[in-house]
């Protein structure tokens, strides 16, 4: 039986561990595939507090050994559903796992395209973060995927670092707010490419180009620097939807205190509905979900 288990090992689930372990509870953090969540697909990163620069999987790998050395225990394993009792039950792929309360912390992956090597190419060109990864493309050129508000926002900010900016999006016509729109449009090194999808991918080791494809079959090559892929999030949390509250989209509905709609089950991170989703967000969410939970479990 543990105190505290929690769903996900990106910043929000691994900085709720830290949290928890020195409130003295015990701990178990329960990870599908990569410790550290989508920070490990940045090359580069450098607005985390106390680093000047560091790649993603050097940031997970201090996470995950300062969570271990707090003494959390660790489970690779898929979370399949939880069952509530007086306590919870953990379901898993390969295990049952007893708590006295939940963290889901899952985050929420980026949409892909799905085309031939696109895995590949994430950290190697591809990126989802303007302000995570756009200083790197200073002076050269990008492609955005998208159309609307966050395509948009990307496009605007990477259009003052980048010598040339394409939005290449699949209708015909943008989605984002007028207001973005506007701003996008008085930008002379902005070109908007609609009713087109992009076909290939091209490159060896590191992406150099795509090949799009409009509405009449007409292809053509943009040679490019990099992509930032913007067609939306998808949250992780549809194993936990029959006892927590999910928005329209999928988001688990909590407010700052990251209480969910079910007594002990807290929510941290991207997977949580929020404006912001950034490393030192989930961060926060993190350290207030653990503490959330610490205090259910002393009023118990």
């Amino acid at each position: 039986m543990y105190d505290i288990i929690i769903i996900g090992g990106g910043p929000a689930g691994l900085t709720a561990a830290l949290y928890a372990k020195r409130a003295n509870k015990s701990v178990l953090v329960i990870e599908k595939a990569t410790f550290g969540g989508q920070i490990t697909f940045s090359p580069k990163v450098e607005n985390i507090p106390g680093f000047l620069s560091l790649s993603g999987n050097e940031f997970a790998e201090k996470m995950i050994e300062q969570v271990l050395e707090q003494g959390a225990d660790v489970e690779m394993a898929e979370v399949t559903g939880i069952s509530k009792n007086d306590t919870f039950t953990v379901h898993t792929d390969s295990d049952d796992f007893e708590g006295k309360t939940v963290i889901v912390a899952t985050g929420a992956k980026h949409r892909m395209l799905g085309l031939p090597r696109e895995e590949q190419f994430v950290g190697e060109g591809i990126s989802f973060c303007a302000v995570c990864d756009g200083a790197f493309y200073e002076g050269k050129t990008v492609a955005v995927i998208g159309g609307g508000n966050s395509a948009l926002q990307e496009a605007i900010l990477l259009s003052d670092l980048a010598k040339k900016v394409y939005v290449v999006q699949n209708l015909e016509f943008l989605t984002g707010e007028e207001k973005l729109q506007e701003q996008l449009k008085a930008k002379d090194n902005v070109e908007i490419i609609l009713g087109t999808v992009v076909k290939e991918l091209l490159g060896d080791a590191e992406l150099v180009g795509i090949k799009v494809e409009n509405q009449v079959g007409e292809l053509r090559t943009l040679d490019i620097d990099g992509m930032f892929v913007a067609i939306g999030l998808v949250p992780q949390n549809e194993p936990f939807a029959e006892h927590i509250a999910l928005n329209n989209w999928g988001y688990a509905e909590a407010g700052e205190d990251c209480k969910t709609s079910s007594e002990g089950i807290f929510v941290a991170g991207d997977c949580r509905s929020k404006r912001i989703r950034q490393v030192a967000t989930a961060a926060a969410d993190g350290a207030i979900a653990a503490l959330a939970a610490v205090d259910y479990i002393d009023a118990k």
